[in-house]
């Protein structure tokens, strides 16, 4: 047997020529499918589908029941909340087969997708986002912006410690947890230190 260095429950499918991260968790139940890229310390629950040729970054924390499929490129630290699908085609159809027509959908560093959330492929999560649980991301979400609903919407911004930002007339905000100041200037949020 061919010693690994992650880990994988023995009910986990894993394809040929995946790439799979020192310290990355492979749960039950879960399938790898072909040339998959899984960067260091991932953790996938139970119930996981990794389409062929998606990529991971390090540290993505994947929960139970999520369907990730080809087209989706996750940055480092991004978090996808049990039960949210990612989609890779605008217009299915059983009898019609569109695999070239699969549309990316890529995720910014440390973005965070809540639960039964539903991204439509081709429009990208921006770093340190905050999708709610249940929206449906239909539009592509700016950094550190916090979207709930369905169709989604934004109605705020978010820190990269997960908390809701307010901004002063200045266009000033302090993390409550981390003491990060953030800066917002033409809707656009930077963090300043």
């Amino acid at each position: 047997m061919e010693k690994t260095s992650y880990f994988a429950h023995p009910t986990a499918i894993i394809d040929e020529g995946c790439d799979i991260g020192e310290g990355t968790k492979i749960w039950h139940f879960s399938h790898v499918m072909p040339n998959c890229k899984l960067g260091k310390n991932c953790n996938l629950g139970q119930n996981v589908v990794i389409s062929p040729e998606v990529t991971l970054g390090a540290n993505v924390k994947v929960q139970n029941n999520v369907s990730i499929y080809t087209g989706v490129i996750c940055d480092d630290d991004v978090f996808l909340g049990p039960s949210m699908v990612f989609t890779n085609v605008i217009n299915p159809r059983s009898a019609v087969n569109r695999k070239s027509e699969y549309a990316k959908t890529h995720v910014g560093k440390g973005a965070s997708i809540g639960a039964n959330a539903t991204i439509v492929c081709g429009h990208d999560i921006g770093k340190f986002a905050f999708i709610g649980a249940g929206a449906v991301v239909t539009k592509t979400v700016p950094d550190y912006a916090l979207v709930v609903g369905n169709p989604s919407r934004q109605v705020g911004w978010m820190s990269e410690y997960g908390h809701k930002l307010e901004f002063d007339k200045n266009g000033s905000a302090v993390c409550k947890e981390s003491g990060q100041n953030y800066k917002l200037e033409n809707n656009t949020v930077k963090r300043i230190n």
